[in-house]
């Protein structure tokens, strides 16, 4: 197989550097839609939900959905205030790490620089709340009160500013690899998928809104209605401090999941498929929701039969998303080889 972690880091670095926070995914999208175009005709659903199909297949076989979410975390504008911006959250954003980070304000005349900033503890005085809760913080944009009022509105959305880098061992960190590292393996998966024309029908949907609830993906499962679907997502990488249990090794291979959602026939036929072809696994067994897009896929319509692929990723929600490419390498020759075996 032609992949490489070379081209999914090159890949990864292009799409992280699109902003798309949960419902404003447009320049991700096309992002996605460039490196898409050659595989299919891109389309997007009403919810802005991407769907490319990469392989016809034959009359009568089964059609497999590859999907991963194409929406990032992010903050929108409240208020503007004094020439700073109150902001809430899209998504899961735990506030502590927020202080003095950088951030890009995308507003109607443009993009902005601000940084997340706070009262000083010096100057908050006696009895002060010196906890980090999103609602005490403030992004300086540097424009006075006049000028800021001019520039920015309620409802602007802000990203990271922070780019994608590489660290040793050609592992990558950065903000929005959660879950654009997915939508990598996806496309990964597809190029293969697209040079081999396997019987089966193969459509790749990169989902809106998964950070906000999945609504792309349950209503883009709806307007495919596949037979069978990989959800590829991140789960909890380990790290310092992090209990082993409750994650995994970076490197270590993709995670197949288990849980009542999940079709337990279509996921053991992934485990005796990557055991055949010494692709290495981590298992993750969840006793209920999985809380990716495997959740929608699989109620969508009449229910789609469903398994879930996450790549480990250390620092999950942070600027500091970090993943090893060979877990994507794996997580995509396994959805390669799904489709080309059979389901």
């Amino acid at each position: 197989m032609n992949i490489t972690a070379e081209k999914i880091t090159a890949a990864a670095k292009k799409l992280c550097e699109a902003p798309g926070p949960s419902g404003r995914e447009c320049a991700a999208f096309a992002a996605a839609k460039e490196l898409l175009a050659p595989l299919g005709e891109v389309t997007r659903t009403p919810l802005g939900s991407l769907l490319c199909c990469v392989n016809e297949g034959k009359e009568g076989a089964p059609h497999l959905l590859l999907e991963a979410h194409l929406d990032q975390i992010g903050f929108i504008v409240t208020r503007v205030e004094d020439g700073f911006l109150r902001f809430s959250k899209v998504g899961g954003i735990d506030a502590r790490w927020l202080p003095a980070t950088p951030v890009v304000i995308h507003a109607e005349k443009g993009d902005y620089p601000g940084i997340i900033t706070s009262v000083p503890p010096h100057l908050a005085g006696d009895g002060a709340d010196h906890s980090i809760k999103i609602e005490n913080l403030l992004i300086d944009t540097g424009f006075t009160a006049e000028t800021a009022a001019k520039l920015f509105a309620p409802g602007d959305i802000v990203t990271f500013a922070a780019k994608p880098a590489q660290l040793q061992n050609g592992r990558l960190a950065g903000p929005a690899l959660d879950d654009r590292i997915g939508c990598v393996a996806v496309l990964a998966a597809a190029e293969e998928i697209a040079a081999e024309k396997p019987d089966c029908r193969v459509t790749v949907m990169l989902s809106s809104m998964e950070e906000v609830g999945g609504q792309g993906a349950g209503t883009g499962g709806f307007a495919v209605m596949p037979d069978y679907a990989i959800a590829v997502d991140v789960s909890f990488g380990d790290g310092f401090g992090c209990a082993p249990e409750k994650t995994a090794p970076l490197g270590g291979g993709t995670m197949l999941g288990y849980a009542p959602i999940l079709d337990r026939e279509f996921t053991l036929k992934l485990k005796k498929l990557a055991e055949t072809h010494e692709i290495p696994v981590q298992h993750e067994p969840m006793g209920g929701r999985t809380g990716t897009d495997a959740d929608e896929l699989a109620i969508a319509g009449q229910g789609v039969r469903t398994a879930l692929l996450s790549i480990p990723l250390r620092s999950m929600h942070t600027v500091a998303e970090t993943i090893d490419p060979e877990d994507v390498v794996n997580t995509a020759r396994l959805m390669a080889l799904a489709a080309k075996e059979g389901i």
